[in-house]
């Protein structure tokens, strides 16, 4: 399972609990609501047909985290919670949990190992002094973090999730949980600068987001938001931060695309109900556009485990999980498209759609962000004594100089010809149950098409 953290390929204990799993769904939510569970064969399995039976598995766990109703349920959620504790073999006790904040900064918090995701943001949240009302407004993020300080996201940690049996189960210093904002319109950004540990949040992830090249700044910008940290102004420096290129943007690694062909080199960034494509193509021009939401009718993340046969150099043993998100895109008027984009990060990709989504529906209906965060309601919260203050980051460095030419080069891939493009070959061998409908496809589309 991918969520848990711990993806070992070991015949995990229990996992005949899968099929009662899939029972007790189909009991409170109807055959055909739920996927159908992989069968199981009588003989003994080689070595292939065990992996075979793994992946199965796997996608029938994505496929029902990905349906809204059988995701949130507490069949679910309860059946994943115990897998994640008795497959790590971690007993419940009392532990100390490091998160990062963007500047670094380590926040420690004593928590249980059988604490879920909006515990151990209760309890973070507690030791900022960051007050309930905002709690919402941020999550939990399992990253990846480089020698250099730099890092890549894994996954938005999921309400279900265990977080120190998440980062633990994984045995490498490397992966690291940070908060950071999880929302995508900067209107919001005004709640949050509202109280002065949110606006030093809002703050240092700014200014390490800009340091990080995520959000684009030319020289006399730059200049700007040096001044506006030097005289401290936190409130004046996250407005003119506001209005840069990619702001409130997450960057994702190099990947590859099938558009607008085959085999592209691309960077994505999730942001303003976007996904933004700065694809290489093979003649190395870089063209740049973007994917809305809005126009978005499904999506669905798919993995599969590449079979080596022959002497081809790699065991199959060490064959790694390849992920895919694929999307179909309403192009023009009548005529959708499939996209796919072939990375690790692929379910981080998908979970940044659905809460854009989400987000966008809120907001729609008149609701509130506030309202998005779910208190658990189940016994009283470990409030600490001791409260932890945001450090400020330092000053700015210069501008890279190395990142003007990306922007420089890219134009809209409206430019591109899409005459001649086939769909993606993986749309059509996935059933029903593997896609996820966009909600909001319908219910905000764009004026302009």
């Amino acid at each position: 399972m991918h969520w848990g953290g711990g993806q070992s390929r070991r015949r995990a204990p229990g996992r005949s609990r899968s099929a009662l799993l899939s029972s007790q769904l189909r009991k409170e939510y109807g055959a055909n609501v739920v996927p159908a569970f992989p069968p199981k064969k009588i003989f003994t399995l080689t070595p292939a047909e065990v992996e075979q039976r793994r992946e199965q598995l796997e996608k029938y766990m994505q496929a029902v985290r990905q349906d809204p109703a059988l995701g949130a349920s507490e069949t679910f959620n309860s059946f994943l919670r115990k897998a994640q504790q008795e497959t790590q073999q971690i007993p419940t006790e009392e532990v100390v949990l490091e998160v990062l904040l963007s500047n670094g900064q380590k926040v420690k918090v004593t928590i249980l190992t059988s604490d879920q995701t909006e515990d151990v943001l209760e309890a973070v949240a507690s030791k900022l002094d960051l007050p309930d009302e905002l709690i919402g407004y941020f999550s939990l993020f399992l990253v990846r973090q480089a020698k250099d300080g730099a890092f890549s996201f894994v996954r938005k940690l999921q309400e279900f999730e265990l977080p120190y049996v998440s980062v633990t189960s994984l045995r490498d210093p490397e992966f690291r949980i940070i908060l950071r904002k999880s929302y995508w319109d900067s209107s919001y950004d005004d709640d949050v600068m509202e109280h002065r540990v949110g606006l030093n949040l809002l703050y240092v992830q700014t200014v390490s987001d800009i340091e990080h090249g995520w959000i684009l700044v030319n020289k006399d910008q730059h200049r700007q938001l040096k001044s506006l940290q030097e005289k401290v102004s936190k409130k004046e420096f996250i407005r003119l931060a506001q209005t840069l290129k990619y702001y409130g943007y997450l960057k994702f690694d190099p990947c590859v695309t099938d558009f607008p062909e085959k085999g592209c080199h691309v960077v994505v960034s999730a942001g303003n109900n976007e996904l933004n494509f700065q694809v290489r193509l093979p003649n190395e021009q870089i063209k740049e556009g973007s994917f809305k939401v809005t126009r978005m009718r499904c999506w669905r993340v798919t993995s599969s485990v590449p079979m080596s046969n022959g002497p081809s150099g790699s065991s199959p043993g060490k064959a790694e999980v390849k992920l895919e998100l694929a999307f179909e895109y309403l192009m023009s008027k009548d005529r959708l498209q499939w996209v796919t984009i072939t990375s690790p990060q692929a379910i981080m990709l998908s979970i940044c759609l659905q809460s854009m989504v989400d987000e966008l529906m809120v907001k729609k209906s008149g609701g509130s962000i506030r309202k998005m965060f779910r208190r658990r309601v189940n016994g009283a919260l470990r409030r600490s004594d001791s409260q932890q203050v945001v450090k400020s980051p330092p000053l700015l460095d210069s501008p890279d100089a190395s990142r003007e030419p990306m922007a420089k080069l890219s134009s809209k891939l409206t430019s591109v010809s899409l005459r001649g493009i086939s769909h993606s070959s993986s749309a059509g061998d996935v059933g029903a149950n593997d896609f996820h409908g966009n909600y909001a496809f319908e219910g905000i589309g764009d004026e302009d098409l």
